[in-house]
């Protein structure tokens, strides 16, 4: 069955997200639908990607690596997931054995704004800090931290890595991440018949860091 997921991926066919989320642990494929990205929306980014000749992507909060492995099989870019917790870090690395696309997946545990993130050419939010907001019910689990506090601490980082990413970088969002995409970013591609709207920024000149425009309000 993975075979069959990953073919028809390469192909750049959307196989069900029920049969590519069956090689992820019970509790977290029951969890898919709401903190997971939709096959349908890693193979659009993965589309745009390799348009664009983007090379390698930075996916901040990359949970159960759903769209890492999904995307790296949909396109030709390499990804990096940067993921707070140690048990979806080890669930991802065993998606990339099942899906055998290890060779331009990796995933590593961090925390933005506790680590050094790596460069890329473009980076990916999934809108990785609204889980802060979430009553308890709503969270994943109890294992890290979770409030407001972190909430502001988080899209604050995510915001200094976008005023500090060189020219001509790529910022990929799926409903949005939080925080204020800088000035300094154009919008270049955008995608309403998802689930929820993809968008894709391109970092198109130097700017004092303003207020920029939230990504999920336009």
């Amino acid at each position: 069955m993975a075979g069959a997921v990953a073919q028809a991926l390469r192909a750049g066919r959307s196989p069900r997200n029920h049969d590519f989320d069956r090689f992820l642990p019970d509790d977290l494929r029951r969890v898919s639908a709401q903190f997971w990205t939709p096959i349908e929306v890693a193979v659009r980014a993965a589309q745009w990607l390799d348009e664009l000749d983007v090379r390698t992507v930075v996916d901040v909060g990359s949970g159960a690596g759903k769209f890492c492995v999904a995307a790296a099989l949909a396109g030709r870019s390499h990804f990096t997931g940067i993921e707070q917790r140690s048990r979806l870090v080890m669930a991802a690395r065993g998606l990339a054995r099942v899906y055998e696309i290890e060779d331009r997946v990796r995933f590593v545990e961090a925390a933005l704004g506790r680590a050094e993130v790596p460069r890329a050419d473009a980076y990916y939010f999934f809108n990785p800090f609204g889980e802060n907001l979430f009553g308890r019910e709503d969270h994943l689990d109890d294992d890290v931290e979770l409030g407001v506090d972190r909430y502001q601490r988080d899209t604050a980082a995510a915001e200094e890595l976008l005023n500090e990413a060189p020219l001509g970088t790529y910022l990929l969002t799926y409903n949005g991440f939080g925080g204020r995409v800088p000035d300094s970013y154009d919008e270049v591609r955008v995608d309403r018949e998802l689930p929820n709207v993809l968008r894709m920024w391109r970092k198109a000149r130097l700017v004092a860091a303003g207020p920029g425009l939230r990504a999920d309000e336009l």
